[in-house]
């Protein structure tokens, strides 16, 4: 498994739904029914795939995921190309993840 540098998660109230993220990073964005994004983890990189979408773990400021170092530079691109300015990188904290189980 991949060892996380950064930390990242939407603030639903300012997403515009365009999808720019999910077409830089699709191993962390995903589109949602309602149109707005969300963050998720994927098996690949944590060994079992979590979406935060609010039904299957938190969604907006609760719903924080790992970024593997391997994606960072996507993230933080899609962050930059975000016409809404939503996604919230933040650097990584252990603890956050430690009262989640993860």
């Amino acid at each position: 498994m991949a060892d996380p540098d950064l930390m990242v998660w939407i603030d639903q109230d300012l997403c515009t739904g365009d999808g720019i993220c999910e077409e830089i990073c699709p191993d962390v964005f995903q589109g949602r029914d309602d149109g707005l994004w969300v963050v998720k983890e994927t098996a690949s990189n944590w060994g079992a795939d979590i979406v935060f979408d609010g039904t299957q773990a938190p969604d907006g400021s609760r719903g924080v995921a790992r970024v593997p170092t391997s994606l960072t530079d996507s993230v933080v691109e899609a962050a930059e190309e975000c016409p809404g300015e939503c996604i919230m990188i933040e650097p990584y904290d252990a603890d956050i993840f430690a009262k989640r189980g993860a």
